[in-house]
């Protein structure tokens, strides 16, 4: 069974267009939806928005599911700026932007010893997004680092440091704590991105023109990977 987590209704809604025979199981007052995508059959839900809930329902879904891997997809901004709304990052690394012991000789973003400051997605899981995805000249397709926090970012001089400090591709709010919770339960996972705005003081407007885009792309790659 392969997991899929996802913050928004939007991007379950996406989704659930590809399932069959699907089934609605409640967990911690929490609905997951239990069918086919391809040939593989899935566990479907939502975490909502932030780090907290995104690594509460990861949790949950660990504990009652047992999958053999978890895929977190969604949307993004971009702090590259070689992408373009509807682009794909597939998260190499990933890191909690907000996370800051410096005060006690850790470098920002490391969390402890064990987990350290960057958290990488399975390598096979990568390899295979990478074959997945279309390229075409709309369509831009990076392996990089997905930077998470809980903050929808506007600033771009918070984009900038966020760029610069961590050599990030994009901002979400999701991403990183999942990817935490996966590597201390031993869980393979990946985390993939669709471009949906970039801080620029009025990207809510972007996020909100864009959202349905990013959503069907991100939806459309679950489709092509779980196919084969």
């Amino acid at each position: 069974m392969v997991g899929i987590i996802v913050a928004m209704t939007e991007e379950l809604e996406a989704i659930k267009e590809y399932m069959n025979n699907t089934t609605v199981e409640i967990k911690c007052e929490n609905e997951f939806y239990i069918g086919i995508i391809g040939k593989k059959e899935v566990i479907l839900t939502t975490c909502g928005v932030g780090k907290v809930n995104s690594a509460r329902i990861a949790q949950i879904l660990i504990d009652n599911y047992n999958p053999d891997f978890i895929i977190n997809i969604g949307v993004a901004g971009s702090v590259n700026n070689n992408l373009r709304i509807g682009d794909i990052v597939i998260g190499e690394k990933l890191v909690q932007y907000d996370f800051d012991l410096t005060a006690f000789g850790r470098e920002k973003g490391e969390i402890s010893d064990k987990v350290g400051k960057f958290i990488y997605s399975d390598k096979e899981l990568i390899n295979k997004a990478e074959n997945q995805f279309w390229r075409n000249n709309e369509i831009k397709v990076v392996k990089g680092t997905i930077a998470s926090g809980d903050r929808f970012v506007t600033e771009t001089s918070l984009s900038k440091e966020i760029k610069d400090e961590f050599e990030a591709d994009c901002v979400e709010m999701e991403g990183a704590a999942i990817a935490q919770v996966c590597f201390l339960d031993r869980v393979p996972f990946i985390v993939i991105r669709s471009i949906s705005d970039s801080p620029n003081e009025n990207n809510k407007v972007d996020f909100e023109t864009f959202l349905h885009k990013a959503t069907q792309n991100v939806a459309s790659f679950i489709n092509r990977f779980l196919g084969i």
